[in-house]
Protein backbone atom coordinates (compact mmCIF):
# COMPACT_ATOMS: atom_id res chain seq x y z
CA UNK A 1 0.00 0.00 0.00
CA UNK A 2 1.86 3.62 -1.42
CA UNK A 3 1.74 6.15 1.33
CA UNK A 4 0.71 10.00 -0.50
CA UNK A 5 2.99 12.19 -0.07
CA UNK A 6 0.08 14.97 1.01
CA UNK A 7 -0.34 12.46 3.73
CA UNK A 8 3.01 12.49 5.38
CA UNK A 9 3.37 16.57 4.63
CA UNK A 10 -0.17 16.88 6.71
CA UNK A 11 1.25 14.31 9.37
CA UNK A 12 4.39 16.10 9.32
CA UNK A 13 2.70 18.96 10.46
CA UNK A 14 0.36 17.76 12.60
CA UNK A 15 3.07 16.32 14.44
CA UNK A 16 4.99 19.46 14.68
CA UNK A 17 1.77 22.01 15.69
CA UNK A 18 1.72 19.50 18.79
CA UNK A 19 5.55 20.44 19.92
CA UNK A 20 4.95 24.21 19.28
CA UNK A 21 3.30 24.65 22.07
CA UNK A 22 5.53 22.96 24.44
CA UNK A 23 8.55 24.83 22.95
CA UNK A 24 10.33 27.77 25.04
CA UNK A 25 10.93 29.68 22.22
CA UNK A 26 13.16 32.50 22.96
CA UNK A 27 14.88 35.08 20.76
CA UNK A 28 17.90 36.22 21.46
CA UNK A 29 20.89 38.02 19.77
CA UNK A 30 24.48 38.31 19.53
CA UNK A 31 26.10 41.53 20.76
CA UNK A 32 27.84 43.14 18.10
CA UNK A 33 29.35 45.69 19.71
CA UNK A 34 30.05 47.31 23.43
CA UNK A 35 31.55 50.23 25.20
CA UNK A 36 30.70 53.78 26.50
CA UNK A 37 27.18 52.36 28.25
CA UNK A 38 26.15 51.69 24.48
CA UNK A 39 25.46 48.07 23.12
CA UNK A 40 24.60 46.87 19.69
CA UNK A 41 23.47 43.09 18.93
CA UNK A 42 22.27 41.46 15.62
CA UNK A 43 19.12 38.72 15.32
CA UNK A 44 16.82 40.50 17.62
CA UNK A 45 14.49 41.24 14.56
CA UNK A 46 11.36 41.54 16.64
CA UNK A 47 12.49 44.29 19.50
CA UNK A 48 10.46 46.71 20.22
CA UNK A 49 11.70 50.41 20.94
CA UNK A 50 11.87 50.80 25.14
CA UNK A 51 12.15 47.43 25.13
CA UNK A 52 13.93 45.92 28.09
CA UNK A 53 16.88 43.41 27.69
CA UNK A 54 18.85 40.43 29.06
CA UNK A 55 22.56 40.42 29.35
CA UNK A 56 22.60 37.87 32.04
CA UNK A 57 25.00 38.65 35.10
CA UNK A 58 21.87 40.66 36.23
CA UNK A 59 22.52 43.65 33.38
CA UNK A 60 19.71 44.59 31.20
CA UNK A 61 19.56 47.51 28.65
CA UNK A 62 16.98 49.03 26.59
CA UNK A 63 16.16 49.27 23.52
CA UNK A 64 17.38 52.76 21.46
CA UNK A 65 17.46 52.17 17.70
CA UNK A 66 15.71 49.84 15.94
CA UNK A 67 17.89 49.63 12.38
CA UNK A 68 18.31 47.69 9.40
CA UNK A 69 20.87 45.31 10.43
CA UNK A 70 21.27 45.58 14.03
CA UNK A 71 19.66 47.20 16.95
CA UNK A 72 21.55 50.16 19.34
CA UNK A 73 20.76 48.94 22.63
CA UNK A 74 21.35 51.49 25.85
CA UNK A 75 22.78 49.63 29.07
CA UNK A 76 21.60 50.15 32.04
CA UNK A 77 24.39 49.92 34.67
CA UNK A 78 28.24 48.78 34.18
CA UNK A 79 28.67 47.89 30.54
CA UNK A 80 32.40 45.88 31.90
CA UNK A 81 30.65 42.42 32.47
CA UNK A 82 29.14 42.64 28.60
CA UNK A 83 31.78 41.16 25.50
CA UNK A 84 31.28 40.75 21.94
CA UNK A 85 29.79 37.65 20.85
CA UNK A 86 27.75 37.25 24.16
CA UNK A 87 24.05 36.80 24.06
CA UNK A 88 21.52 39.28 24.83
CA UNK A 89 17.51 37.84 25.02
CA UNK A 90 14.51 39.93 24.88
CA UNK A 91 12.06 40.13 28.07
CA UNK A 92 9.09 40.47 25.98
CA UNK A 93 8.77 43.59 28.35
CA UNK A 94 8.55 47.58 27.68
CA UNK A 95 11.28 49.12 30.31
CA UNK A 96 9.26 49.61 33.59
CA UNK A 97 9.72 50.87 37.44
CA UNK A 98 8.19 50.05 40.36
CA UNK A 99 5.84 52.07 41.90
CA UNK A 100 3.28 52.54 44.85
CA UNK A 101 3.46 53.66 48.43
CA UNK A 102 6.16 51.81 49.83
CA UNK A 103 8.44 54.18 47.54
CA UNK A 104 7.16 57.09 49.55
CA UNK A 105 10.16 58.24 52.19
CA UNK A 106 12.81 56.26 50.42
CA UNK A 107 15.90 57.29 48.09
CA UNK A 108 15.64 55.13 44.91
CA UNK A 109 18.00 55.33 41.80
CA UNK A 110 16.43 55.41 37.79
CA UNK A 111 15.14 51.74 37.82
CA UNK A 112 13.45 52.47 41.42
CA UNK A 113 16.22 49.77 43.17
CA UNK A 114 16.92 51.69 46.80
CA UNK A 115 20.37 53.06 47.20
CA UNK A 116 19.58 54.59 50.97
CA UNK A 117 20.46 51.34 52.82
CA UNK A 118 17.23 50.68 54.16
CA UNK A 119 16.23 47.09 52.48
CA UNK A 120 14.44 45.75 49.81
CA UNK A 121 10.88 47.88 48.47
CA UNK A 122 8.32 45.91 47.69
CA UNK A 123 5.95 47.41 44.81
CA UNK A 124 2.37 47.70 44.60
CA UNK A 125 3.09 47.52 40.89
CA UNK A 126 4.80 48.02 37.99
CA UNK A 127 4.46 50.71 35.12
CA UNK A 128 6.63 51.56 32.22
CA UNK A 129 8.76 54.82 31.78
CA UNK A 130 7.64 55.85 28.74
CA UNK A 131 3.60 56.56 28.80
CA UNK A 132 1.06 58.67 26.52
CA UNK A 133 0.31 62.33 28.88
CA UNK A 134 -3.33 62.36 29.48
CA UNK A 135 -5.22 64.19 26.47
CA UNK A 136 -7.24 67.33 26.28
CA UNK A 137 -10.97 66.13 27.11
CA UNK A 138 -8.99 64.32 29.93
CA UNK A 139 -7.64 67.52 31.73
CA UNK A 140 -9.47 70.11 33.14
CA UNK A 141 -8.88 73.93 34.15
CA UNK A 142 -5.69 74.48 36.65
CA UNK A 143 -8.37 75.92 39.76
CA UNK A 144 -6.24 74.87 42.97
CA UNK A 145 -3.66 76.88 44.40
CA UNK A 146 0.30 74.99 45.28
CA UNK A 147 1.57 77.02 47.91
CA UNK A 148 5.38 77.16 48.07
CA UNK A 149 5.02 79.14 50.91
CA UNK A 150 7.95 81.66 49.17
CA UNK A 151 6.24 85.23 49.32
CA UNK A 152 8.31 86.44 46.06
CA UNK A 153 6.33 83.78 44.14
CA UNK A 154 3.66 82.96 45.68
CA UNK A 155 2.20 86.56 45.40
CA UNK A 156 3.93 87.46 41.98
CA UNK A 157 4.20 84.13 39.96
CA UNK A 158 1.87 81.61 41.59
CA UNK A 159 1.74 78.20 40.81
CA UNK A 160 -1.51 76.44 40.58
CA UNK A 161 -1.70 72.27 41.28
CA UNK A 162 -1.21 70.64 37.66
CA UNK A 163 0.81 73.48 36.28
CA UNK A 164 4.42 73.08 34.87
CA UNK A 165 6.28 76.05 36.55
CA UNK A 166 10.34 76.49 34.90
CA UNK A 167 13.08 77.55 37.39
CA UNK A 168 15.54 78.83 35.62
CA UNK A 169 19.01 80.77 36.44
CA UNK A 170 22.75 80.32 36.31
CA UNK A 171 24.52 77.87 38.71
CA UNK A 172 24.21 79.08 42.19
CA UNK A 173 21.27 81.14 42.10
CA UNK A 174 19.33 78.89 44.74
CA UNK A 175 17.46 77.05 42.31
CA UNK A 176 17.23 73.68 44.42
CA UNK A 177 16.64 75.79 47.54
CA UNK A 178 13.36 77.52 45.96
CA UNK A 179 12.40 73.36 44.97
CA UNK A 180 13.56 71.73 48.87
CA UNK A 181 11.29 74.82 50.41
CA UNK A 182 8.10 74.21 48.13
CA UNK A 183 8.47 70.46 49.03
CA UNK A 184 9.06 71.60 53.24
CA UNK A 185 5.48 73.53 52.62
CA UNK A 186 3.77 70.56 51.33
CA UNK A 187 3.63 69.08 54.71
CA UNK A 188 -0.43 68.18 55.77
CA UNK A 189 -1.33 69.70 52.32
CA UNK A 190 -1.89 65.88 51.23
CA UNK A 191 0.65 65.80 48.80
CA UNK A 192 2.72 63.19 47.31
CA UNK A 193 6.54 64.98 46.58
CA UNK A 194 9.02 63.46 44.07
CA UNK A 195 12.54 65.51 43.71
CA UNK A 196 14.75 63.82 40.79
CA UNK A 197 18.16 64.73 40.75
CA UNK A 198 19.76 64.33 37.88
CA UNK A 199 23.96 64.32 37.78
CA UNK A 200 23.58 65.62 41.42
CA UNK A 201 26.36 64.99 43.76
CA UNK A 202 26.20 62.52 46.07
CA UNK A 203 27.08 64.63 48.62
CA UNK A 204 24.63 66.83 47.31
CA UNK A 205 21.59 64.98 47.44
CA UNK A 206 22.57 63.49 50.81
CA UNK A 207 22.41 66.93 52.02
CA UNK A 208 19.14 67.46 50.72
CA UNK A 209 17.63 64.19 51.78
CA UNK A 210 19.04 64.73 55.33
CA UNK A 211 17.23 68.47 54.92
CA UNK A 212 14.06 66.90 53.98
CA UNK A 213 14.21 64.69 56.82
CA UNK A 214 15.31 67.43 59.41
CA UNK A 215 11.98 69.31 58.47
CA UNK A 216 9.59 65.55 58.52
CA UNK A 217 9.34 66.14 54.52
CA UNK A 218 10.85 62.93 54.12
CA UNK A 219 7.39 60.92 55.21
CA UNK A 220 5.87 62.05 51.98
CA UNK A 221 8.99 62.44 49.21
CA UNK A 222 10.45 60.20 47.13
CA UNK A 223 13.62 61.18 46.18
CA UNK A 224 15.46 59.61 42.71
CA UNK A 225 18.63 59.96 42.18
CA UNK A 226 20.95 59.11 39.38
CA UNK A 227 24.60 60.65 40.36
CA UNK A 228 27.23 62.00 37.60
CA UNK A 229 29.39 59.10 37.96
CA UNK A 230 26.39 56.85 37.10
CA UNK A 231 26.22 55.89 33.01
CA UNK A 232 24.38 58.53 30.83
CA UNK A 233 21.45 56.14 29.94
CA UNK A 234 20.33 56.64 34.04
CA UNK A 235 20.77 60.16 33.76
CA UNK A 236 18.38 59.91 30.88
CA UNK A 237 15.84 57.82 32.65
CA UNK A 238 16.20 59.40 35.93
CA UNK A 239 13.16 62.28 35.32
CA UNK A 240 10.90 59.52 33.05
CA UNK A 241 11.01 56.82 36.37
CA UNK A 242 10.42 59.89 38.70
CA UNK A 243 7.22 61.27 36.50
CA UNK A 244 5.92 57.17 36.19
CA UNK A 245 6.21 56.99 40.47
CA UNK A 246 3.89 60.39 40.50
CA UNK A 247 1.19 58.94 38.10
CA UNK A 248 0.71 56.51 40.03
CA UNK A 249 -0.42 58.66 42.83
CA UNK A 250 -2.19 60.77 40.16
CA UNK A 251 -4.28 58.39 38.39
CA UNK A 252 -5.78 57.69 42.36
CA UNK A 253 -7.31 60.84 42.84
CA UNK A 254 -4.01 62.31 44.85
CA UNK A 255 -1.90 65.31 44.20
CA UNK A 256 1.52 64.80 43.21
CA UNK A 257 4.64 67.26 42.91
CA UNK A 258 7.52 66.33 41.24
CA UNK A 259 10.73 68.50 40.21
CA UNK A 260 13.09 67.48 37.78
CA UNK A 261 16.99 68.79 39.21
CA UNK A 262 18.00 69.56 36.01
CA UNK A 263 16.79 68.72 32.32
CA UNK A 264 20.24 70.07 31.98
CA UNK A 265 22.20 67.72 32.58
CA UNK A 266 19.58 65.15 31.70
CA UNK A 267 19.88 67.07 27.62
CA UNK A 268 23.55 66.67 28.10
CA UNK A 269 23.27 62.80 28.64
CA UNK A 270 21.28 62.06 25.99
CA UNK A 271 23.37 64.35 24.04
CA UNK A 272 26.02 61.86 24.61
CA UNK A 273 24.07 58.62 24.08
CA UNK A 274 22.51 59.52 20.59
CA UNK A 275 26.02 60.45 19.48
CA UNK A 276 27.34 57.13 20.39
CA UNK A 277 24.52 55.70 18.79
CA UNK A 278 25.52 57.45 15.78
CA UNK A 279 22.39 59.68 15.49
CA UNK A 280 22.84 62.95 13.68
CA UNK A 281 23.74 65.73 15.33
CA UNK A 282 21.85 69.21 15.27
CA UNK A 283 22.32 72.49 17.12
CA UNK A 284 24.76 72.43 19.45
CA UNK A 285 25.38 68.96 18.43
CA UNK A 286 21.88 68.16 20.50
CA UNK A 287 19.76 65.41 18.48
CA UNK A 288 16.78 66.54 16.47
CA UNK A 289 14.55 64.94 18.96
CA UNK A 290 15.81 66.70 22.00
CA UNK A 291 12.36 68.98 22.05
CA UNK A 292 10.37 65.94 21.81
CA UNK A 293 12.08 63.88 24.93
CA UNK A 294 11.09 67.56 27.43
CA UNK A 295 7.93 67.91 25.89
CA UNK A 296 6.72 64.36 25.96
CA UNK A 297 8.21 64.61 29.86
CA UNK A 298 6.30 67.57 30.98
CA UNK A 299 3.11 66.92 29.22
CA UNK A 300 2.89 64.35 31.73
CA UNK A 301 1.52 66.72 34.51
CA UNK A 302 -2.04 67.87 33.92
CA UNK A 303 -5.15 68.17 36.42
CA UNK A 304 -6.72 65.18 35.50
CA UNK A 305 -10.37 65.82 35.16
CA UNK A 306 -12.85 64.59 38.12
CA UNK A 307 -14.11 61.94 35.99
CA UNK A 308 -10.66 60.08 36.43
CA UNK A 309 -10.69 61.09 40.35
CA UNK A 310 -9.14 64.66 39.50
CA UNK A 311 -5.94 63.72 40.58
CA UNK A 312 -3.32 66.58 39.93
CA UNK A 313 0.80 66.27 38.95
CA UNK A 314 2.92 69.63 39.58
CA UNK A 315 5.89 70.20 37.60
CA UNK A 316 8.88 71.89 38.70
CA UNK A 317 11.58 71.39 36.14
CA UNK A 318 14.57 73.31 36.80
CA UNK A 319 17.34 74.44 33.98
CA UNK A 320 20.50 75.72 34.39
CA UNK A 321 21.71 78.87 32.15
CA UNK A 322 25.32 80.24 31.63
CA UNK A 323 25.31 83.93 32.18
CA UNK A 324 21.61 84.39 32.30
CA UNK A 325 21.09 83.73 28.89
CA UNK A 326 17.82 82.62 28.90
CA UNK A 327 17.98 82.46 24.78
CA UNK A 328 20.40 79.19 24.37
CA UNK A 329 18.79 76.15 22.62
CA UNK A 330 17.78 73.95 25.88
CA UNK A 331 16.45 77.11 28.25
CA UNK A 332 13.88 78.23 25.32
CA UNK A 333 13.28 74.71 24.22
CA UNK A 334 11.65 73.92 28.05
CA UNK A 335 10.51 77.84 28.08
CA UNK A 336 8.35 76.94 25.51
CA UNK A 337 6.65 73.50 27.05
CA UNK A 338 6.12 75.08 30.37
CA UNK A 339 3.02 77.69 31.44
CA UNK A 340 5.76 79.76 32.74
CA UNK A 341 9.07 80.54 34.45
CA UNK A 342 11.11 81.68 37.92
CA UNK A 343 13.97 83.25 36.68
CA UNK A 344 16.77 83.96 39.57
CA UNK A 345 19.13 86.65 38.84
CA UNK A 346 22.77 86.11 39.65
CA UNK A 347 23.37 89.83 40.79
CA UNK A 348 20.32 90.43 43.03
CA UNK A 349 21.36 86.90 44.63
CA UNK A 350 25.40 87.95 45.15
CA UNK A 351 23.68 91.47 46.47
CA UNK A 352 21.44 89.85 49.36
CA UNK A 353 18.25 89.62 47.40
CA UNK A 354 17.38 86.05 48.38
CA UNK A 355 14.99 84.06 46.77
CA UNK A 356 16.54 85.89 43.87
CA UNK A 357 13.57 85.88 41.96
CA UNK A 358 13.28 88.55 38.80
CA UNK A 359 10.07 90.03 38.79
CA UNK A 360 10.34 91.58 35.37
CA UNK A 361 11.58 88.35 33.75
CA UNK A 362 8.93 85.38 35.64
CA UNK A 363 5.65 84.83 34.44
CA UNK A 364 3.10 82.36 35.50
CA UNK A 365 0.55 81.98 32.85
CA UNK A 366 -1.86 79.65 34.46
CA UNK A 367 -1.35 80.36 38.47
CA UNK A 368 -3.23 83.71 38.72
CA UNK A 369 -6.60 81.59 38.35
CA UNK A 370 -5.63 79.20 41.19
CA UNK A 371 -4.44 81.88 43.56
CA UNK A 372 -5.87 82.46 46.74
CA UNK A 373 -8.93 85.78 46.58
CA UNK A 374 -7.17 87.33 49.52
CA UNK A 375 -3.09 87.22 48.12
CA UNK A 376 -4.69 88.09 44.62
CA UNK A 377 -6.06 91.22 46.61
CA UNK A 378 -2.93 92.18 48.23
CA UNK A 379 0.30 91.24 45.80
CA UNK A 380 -2.51 93.39 42.55
CA UNK A 381 0.37 96.30 42.39
CA UNK A 382 3.52 94.27 43.87
CA UNK A 383 4.71 93.79 40.17
CA UNK A 384 4.00 97.19 39.16
CA UNK A 385 5.89 98.80 42.46
CA UNK A 386 8.89 96.35 41.84
CA UNK A 387 9.51 97.00 37.89
CA UNK A 388 9.11 101.06 38.41
CA UNK A 389 11.31 101.23 41.31
CA UNK A 390 14.47 99.18 39.65
CA UNK A 391 13.65 101.65 37.29
CA UNK A 392 13.95 104.68 39.33
CA UNK A 393 16.98 103.45 41.83
CA UNK A 394 19.13 102.93 38.72
CA UNK A 395 17.83 106.92 38.00
CA UNK A 396 18.70 108.15 41.43
CA UNK A 397 21.72 107.10 41.54
CA UNK A 398 22.66 110.32 38.84
CA UNK A 399 20.71 112.89 40.86
CA UNK A 400 20.37 113.81 43.91
CA UNK A 401 17.27 116.37 43.69
CA UNK A 402 14.40 114.13 44.12
CA UNK A 403 10.84 115.21 44.17
CA UNK A 404 8.11 113.82 46.98
CA UNK A 405 6.59 111.46 44.61
CA UNK A 406 9.73 109.72 43.71
CA UNK A 407 11.23 109.51 46.96
CA UNK A 408 7.87 107.70 48.44
CA UNK A 409 8.00 105.41 44.96
CA UNK A 410 11.91 104.57 46.25
CA UNK A 411 11.09 104.13 49.92
CA UNK A 412 7.94 101.60 49.34
CA UNK A 413 9.63 100.05 46.41
CA UNK A 414 13.34 99.51 49.07
CA UNK A 415 10.22 98.38 51.61
CA UNK A 416 8.86 95.73 48.79
CA UNK A 417 12.67 93.97 48.17
CA UNK A 418 12.64 93.83 51.75
CA UNK A 419 9.42 92.10 52.85
CA UNK A 420 10.35 89.80 49.66
CA UNK A 421 13.63 88.44 51.12
CA UNK A 422 13.01 85.00 53.17
CA UNK A 423 15.39 82.96 54.80
CA UNK A 424 16.06 79.31 53.80
CA UNK A 425 14.26 76.51 54.36
CA UNK A 426 11.61 78.97 56.39
CA UNK A 427 8.15 78.20 53.77
CA UNK A 428 5.27 81.07 55.41
CA UNK A 429 2.08 79.78 55.15
CA UNK A 430 -0.34 82.08 53.07
CA UNK A 431 -1.94 83.38 55.99
CA UNK A 432 0.75 85.15 57.63
CA UNK A 433 1.79 86.21 53.76
CA UNK A 434 -1.26 88.22 53.06
CA UNK A 435 -1.33 89.69 56.86
CA UNK A 436 2.62 91.30 56.20
CA UNK A 437 1.91 92.09 52.39
CA UNK A 438 -1.55 94.05 53.49
CA UNK A 439 1.02 95.93 55.73
CA UNK A 440 3.19 97.21 52.79
CA UNK A 441 0.44 97.36 50.15
CA UNK A 442 -1.63 99.95 53.11
CA UNK A 443 1.34 101.96 54.05
CA UNK A 444 1.81 100.37 57.79
CA UNK A 445 5.59 99.50 56.51
CA UNK A 446 6.45 103.09 55.12
CA UNK A 447 7.30 104.35 58.92
CA UNK A 448 9.17 101.36 60.05
CA UNK A 449 13.25 101.93 58.83
CA UNK A 450 13.88 99.14 56.02
CA UNK A 451 16.55 97.18 58.61
CA UNK A 452 13.93 96.64 60.94
CA UNK A 453 11.42 94.74 58.19
CA UNK A 454 11.92 91.67 58.74
CA UNK A 455 12.14 91.78 62.71
CA UNK A 456 8.72 93.73 62.43
CA UNK A 457 7.73 90.75 59.86
CA UNK A 458 8.28 88.23 62.53
CA UNK A 459 7.28 90.39 65.76
CA UNK A 460 3.84 90.37 63.95
CA UNK A 461 3.42 86.77 62.88
CA UNK A 462 3.78 85.87 66.75
CA UNK A 463 1.71 88.78 67.75
CA UNK A 464 -1.12 87.54 65.47
CA UNK A 465 -0.28 83.58 66.19
CA UNK A 466 -1.02 84.85 70.11
CA UNK A 467 -3.73 87.38 70.20
CA UNK A 468 -5.43 87.46 66.76
CA UNK A 469 -5.67 83.71 65.70
CA UNK A 470 -8.75 83.94 64.56
CA UNK A 471 -8.02 86.43 61.97
CA UNK A 472 -5.51 83.69 60.27
CA UNK A 473 -7.90 81.26 60.95
CA UNK A 474 -10.59 82.96 58.65
CA UNK A 475 -7.87 83.78 56.18
CA UNK A 476 -6.76 79.90 55.83
CA UNK A 477 -9.73 78.68 55.51
CA UNK A 478 -12.22 81.12 53.36
CA UNK A 479 -9.13 82.56 51.22
CA UNK A 480 -10.80 85.75 51.29
CA UNK A 481 -9.10 89.31 53.02
CA UNK A 482 -11.31 89.89 56.66
CA UNK A 483 -12.71 93.70 56.39
CA UNK A 484 -10.11 96.32 56.28
CA UNK A 485 -10.98 97.63 59.85
CA UNK A 486 -10.38 94.23 61.21
CA UNK A 487 -7.12 93.91 59.75
CA UNK A 488 -6.01 97.71 60.24
CA UNK A 489 -7.25 97.34 63.92
CA UNK A 490 -4.85 94.37 64.61
CA UNK A 491 -2.01 96.12 62.72
CA UNK A 492 -2.43 99.04 65.04
CA UNK A 493 -2.27 97.23 68.05
CA UNK A 494 0.79 95.86 66.84
CA UNK A 495 2.39 99.05 66.07
CA UNK A 496 1.94 100.67 69.76
CA UNK A 497 4.30 98.26 71.19
CA UNK A 498 6.56 97.18 68.16
CA UNK A 499 10.25 98.70 69.34
CA UNK A 500 12.15 100.28 66.24
CA UNK A 501 15.92 99.61 66.45
CA UNK A 502 17.79 101.95 69.05
CA UNK A 503 20.38 104.49 67.55
CA UNK A 504 22.95 106.31 69.55
CA UNK A 505 21.38 105.22 72.62
CA UNK A 506 17.62 106.40 71.78
CA UNK A 507 14.95 104.17 70.01
CA UNK A 508 13.95 105.55 66.72
CA UNK A 509 10.24 106.85 67.74
CA UNK A 510 12.45 109.01 69.87
CA UNK A 511 14.80 110.61 67.86
CA UNK A 512 11.57 111.11 65.27
CA UNK A 513 10.44 113.26 68.29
Amino acid sequence: MSIKAEEISALIKQQLQGYQNELDVEETGIVTYVGDGIARAHGLNNALSGELLDFGHGIYGMVQNLEANDVGIMVLGDDTGIREGDSVKRTGRIMEVPVGENLVGRVVNSIGQPIDGKGDITADDHMPVERKAPGVMERQSVSEPLQTGIKAIDSLIPIGRGQRELIIGDRKTGKTSIAIDTILNQKDQDMICIYVAIGQKASTVRSSVSTLEKYGAMDYTIVVSAGPSEPASLLYLAPYAGATMGEYFMHKGKHVLIVYDDLSKQADAYRELSLILRRPPGREAYPGDIFYTHSRLLERAAKLSDELGGGSMTALPIVETQAGDVSAYIPTNVISITDGQIFLDADSFYSGVRPAVDAGTSVSRVGGDAQVKAMKKVSGTLRLDLASYHELESFAQFGSDLDEATKSKLDRGARTVEVLKQPLHSPIPVEKQVVILYCLTHGHLDKIEVEDILRYEQELFDFFDQSHKDILDSIAKTGQLPDDSVLNSAIDEFDKIFQPTQKDGQTQAASNE
